[in-house]
């Protein structure tokens, strides 16, 4: 062959095999960082401190944490949990004013289930149904201790979403517990101000209302 002549396909220019090594690893670092199975951005636990509280006209309003043994399922992975956030929002929202009495915040249930919805297969995808149900109660006892007030409310909410890994999983979750926990903090403050408004205080000879929560089921994920 002459020296001087190019061999067909001389535009074309080979790259070494360390150069395509270090050519690719930006796009294998994206495709690890986009899979399903790249750990999910944690939110910091949602609050209710910012809300006002409902001020209850009992001397000492306690938040009793549920016996030992009483099993409230979560299935994994959970970010937040229902329970704690459930708790969280009776220690935030209840403040006691009064004189005499007692007001105590107890939670029935707190559950986080998953399920599969569909195991794809090779033309469909898997998704996965997550159901979220959240029940409190506050009892107003008497200087005696026997109850003189009742209310209870209750939040669910349910999703089917495409189950693409644990992250994807780890973010429903997370949303879903939120979602339900903003339904139950609305539907908790309607029937509080419902069932024991001779003991909820106020700055105003009346206070509104909020709207009841409806029990929502998301459709399936497109």
């Amino acid at each position: 062959m002459n020296p001087t002549t190019q061999p067909a396909g001389a535009g074309i220019v080979q790259p070494s095999r360390r150069g395509l090594l270090v050519g690719m690893l930006p796009l294998l670092t994206l495709a690890a960082c986009a899979g399903g199975d790249s750990q999910p951005a944690l939110r910091p636990p949602p609050t209710y401190d910012y809300l006002t509280p409902i001020r209850l006209n009992v001397l000492e309003a306690e938040v009793l944490e549920p016996p030992t043994g009483l099993s409230f399922r979560v299935d994994p992975p959970a970010p937040i949990s229902p329970l704690a956030q459930a708790l969280r929002m009776g220690r935030e929202r209840l403040v006691a004013s009064g004189t005499a009495g007692r007001a105590r915040f107890m939670v029935d249930n707190a559950t986080l289930t998953q399920e599969v919805a569909q195991p794809g297969g090779l033309f469909s995808q898997r998704t996965g149904r997550l159901t979220c149900i959240i029940r409190v109660r506050v009892e107003v006892l008497d200087q005696e201790g026997r109850r003189v007030g009742f209310a209870e409310a209750e939040a669910r909410r349910t999703a089917t979403v495409v189950d693409e890994g644990e992250a994807t999983r780890a973010n429903a979750a997370d949303a879903i517990v939120r979602q339900t926990m903003d339904d139950l903090n609305v539907e908790f403050e309607f029937q509080l101000r419902r069932n024991l408004r001779d003991w909820i205080l106020t700055g105003a000879p009346s206070a509104p209302l909020p709207t009841p929560v409806q029990q929502e089921t998301l459709s399936p994920a497109s």
